[in-house]
């Protein structure tokens, strides 16, 4: 079986295939959520798991919960970067997010490891459902585009 041949795009990012993207949003323990406070873009670190094509994270009474409520779209990005060595990975996904009901919040928690890292008295649950999803990966200089051999 041969591999498929790697994508780059124009700033000579290696494009990443979903089941790549998705793996690696699996390799880290927390995420960065990009949401509307007050018209406003606002970004906050949560820690989370990866439940099939959707990112599962716990939050209290707040923007989180609020923006849930709202069913808001939303962006969630994962990364990994080697600053020495001028290598890494982010992988962003979008999608609507949502309130998950306790009776299923219930079942999630007895199966995942969806545990909140703050010390929250009120603890709901969020679902985003991954809508679409972009990798990228800075590869060493030998393997970009422009340094490549013909």
């Amino acid at each position: 079986m041969t591999t498929p041949p790697r994508r780059f795009d124009h700033t000579g990012l290696q494009i990443l295939a979903e089941q790549e993207s998705l793996k690696l949003i699996s390799s880290v323990p927390f995420g960065r959520l990009v949401f509307t406070r007050g018209g406003l873009p606002a970004v906050r670190l949560v820690n989370f798991v990866l439940d099939d094509r959707a990112v599962i994270f716990a939050t209290s009474d707040g923007d989180k919960y609020r923006a849930a409520q709202r069913a808001d779209v939303v962006a969630f990005e994962v990364d990994d970067v080697d600053h020495e060595r001028h290598l890494g990975w982010t992988v962003t996904a979008t999608g609507r997010l949502s309130l998950i009901d306790p009776e299923e919040a219930a079942v999630i928690q007895s199966v995942l490891p969806v545990r909140p890292w703050a010390p929250n008295r009120e603890r709901h649950l969020i679902r985003l459902a991954i809508e679409v999803l972009e990798g990228r990966r800075l590869v060493a200089w030998g393997e970009r585009p422009e340094h490549r051999s013909p």
